[in-house]
């Protein structure tokens, strides 16, 4: 083994970032890690470090990076108060199963354990367990083992359910001189399903009546996504895709059914609620998924259940299920896409048709009555229709989404890789990040950000990180789309449901948002009707820097489905 020359821990972090494969990290610059800092300096020709203006937004960024690479997206922070304000991004990506590696600035070791400026224990704060926001959460104390601990944090962060992993890294260990060597790019461990259970979920297929397939989680590639399609068509199987994952499967296809997510299609409720057996592929069963935990009752459903999941912690933490495999979805997939199909007797199975019937109802779910005098719908409708077919959509939490995710038909990243940026953790802010961070790491591709107000002022000043490094310029489109009905609208549903008429809190006073973001460098305009949005959005798809276009909508307008009026009425009449 060749002997390495001394250098920096700080620069041999660095290296060992390189070594697996990572080309930019985020973050927001501390004292604390000085050394890597300058580490960067020194390979700067290898990889860049994308300063951006809060650690919550620079976490956001990591984390987009891990959903559209599949391996860890890197954001480094400093001490205490930038750990505490980069954990948001840490719970986002365990929560959406996303690889990701937080390294954390920590105080010399002779500093430690008494309450030294900023110190925190990071391995307590970040505490690893099933209901932690961490999968591993570490302190390197030897410079030599710098090295080791990248790559141990790679393949945990990479294997089973994948997650996110944190590493705090002493000032005194960075600036220690070591010739520790870096160690070779992880490649994950993955787990094939047991093929005695394959044949068990085969006959319990053949069994049923009503089957109903639910994918999400994270893990899948583009080889995984284009073997699920062709188990869904070779069996017939109607295929629905978890909360905020419906870039698993092409919204085209006429097998898919819709998403299962927040106030889904009734008729996909419905379908689901009715099915005899539920194929769960990835997905962890949550709450936004199941419905509260009703369209699969807890902890025993009234449908039999099969679920496939990576991580053998999930499989029966909530449900009882009549068929348990782990497996990574890179194998799973292709185990299932090699399945034999039933072909004897008889040659279509008893549910034959039931998937085009649910892609039916999924297509009659994209009609919308016209709305003035800002219609949302046709706003996403338009979007799709000049937007190019690879396009990132991402968007943050709140009430808005729900027009991002009922009218934009995601294609299955076989076509394009990752389409759909979204947090399964509900975190605002999460969306403006996660574009930045797509426009920078895939600049030949167009990136549409839709956020509410409140969404959006939560992480608004990455707007400046996205002029500082040149998202949006040249060839590539990065596009923000702000829609302000001057509340917190999701919160207003809930009091107009719970508490009908008595408004508390929720009211927002908002800037002008399009002379915000020319006053970060963006083209901007402010757009009031659907009839002015198609050529505002098509100048904005040919300019040559991003753009933030302005959507004023009356909160009266507070879901795809409902208004702010129906709530209140409804509430009224139940306490009547």
């Amino acid at each position: 083994m060749t002997i390495s020359p001394p250098r920096l821990a700080g620069h041999v972090l660095v290296e060992a970032l390189v070594a697996q494969g990572i080309d930019t990290v985020f973050g927001v610059p501390g004292e604390s890690y000085l050394a890597a800092l300058d580490g960067f300096h020194e390979h700067r020709d290898r990889i860049r470090f994308v300063a951006c203006r809060q650690e919550g937004g620079a976490a956001f960024m990591a984390e987009a990076q891990g959903k559209l690479t599949g391996r860890p997206g890197v954001c480094f922070v400093t001490r205490g108060p930038g750990a505490a304000n980069a954990s948001i991004g840490v719970h986002t990506a365990f929560q959406d199963s996303t690889p990701m590696l937080l390294l954390v600035g920590q105080v010399a070791g002779e500093q430690r354990d008494r309450e030294a400026f900023q110190e925190l224990d990071y391995r307590q704060f970040f505490g690893p367990g099933t209901l932690g926001m961490a999968k591993w959460a570490a302190e390197v104390h030897d410079p030599d083992r710098i090295p080791e601990y990248v790559a141990r944090a790679f393949h945990i962060a990479m294997q089973g359910r994948p997650g996110p992993v944190v590493l705090a890294l002493p000032e005194d260990v960075l600036t220690a001189p070591t010739a520790a060597p870096v160690l070779p790019r992880v490649q994950p461990a993955q787990a094939w399903p047991d093929p005695a259970a394959l044949q068990e979920l085969r006959a319990l297929l053949l069994a049923s009546r009503r089957p109903f397939v639910i994918v999400g989680g994270g893990g899948w590639t583009a080889a995984s996504c284009a073997a699920l399609q062709r188990f869904a068509e070779r069996w017939q199987l109607p295929v629905g895709c978890a909360f905020r994952f419906q870039d698993l499967f092409d919204n085209r296809h006429p097998n898919y059914a819709g998403d299962v997510g927040i106030a889904p299609n009734p008729k996909l409720a419905e379908r689901i609620r009715e099915a005899d057996l539920v194929l769960v592929i990835g997905a962890r069963l949550g709450e936004m998924t199941t419905g509260g935990y009703t369209l699969l009752q807890a902890p025993r459903p009234r449908q039999k259940l099969i679920h496939i999941h990576a991580g053998a912690e999930e499989l029966g933490r909530v449900y009882a299920a009549d068929l348990l495999l782990q497996a990574g979805m890179a194998c799973a997939a292709p185990a299932l896409g090699a399945l034999e199909a039933p072909t004897d007797p008889p040659s279509d199975p008893p549910w034959a048709g039931q998937a085009q019937a649910a892609h039916a109802d999924y297509l009659a779910s994209l009609e919308s009555p016209p709305l003035q005098p800002l219609d949302m719908a046709q706003v996403m409708k338009t979007v799709v229709r000049l937007a190019p077919a690879d396009t990132i959509y991402c968007n943050g939490a709140g009430n808005y989404a729900g027009w991002v995710h009922r009218f934009v038909p995601y294609r299955g990243l076989q076509h394009h890789g990752r389409t759909q940026l979204a947090p399964t953790s509900g975190a605002m802010g999460y969306g403006l990040p996660a574009a930045v961070a797509a426009a920078l790491l895939q600049p030949v591709r167009c990136v549409v950000h839709v956020a509410g107000d409140g969404d959006f002022l939560m992480t608004g000043q990455e707007l400046a990180t996205a002029t500082a490094h040149g998202a949006g310029r040249g060839k590539a489109r990065l596009v923000s789309l702000v829609v302000d009905n001057g509340s917190y609208g999701t919160i207003r549903m809930h009091q107009e449901r719970e508490y009908p008429g008595r408004v508390s809190g929720t009211e927002l006073f908002n800037p002008d948002f399009a002379a915000l973001a020319r006053a970060y460098g963006w083209l901007a305009e402010r757009v009031e009707r659907t009839t002015e949005f198609e050529s505002a959005f098509a100048r904005a798809l040919a300019a040559d820097r991003p753009t933030l276009l302005h959507l004023p909508l009356p909160a009266e307008q507070i879901t795809t489905r409902t208004t702010l009026s129906a709530i209140r009425a409804a509430a009224m009449a139940r306490r009547t």
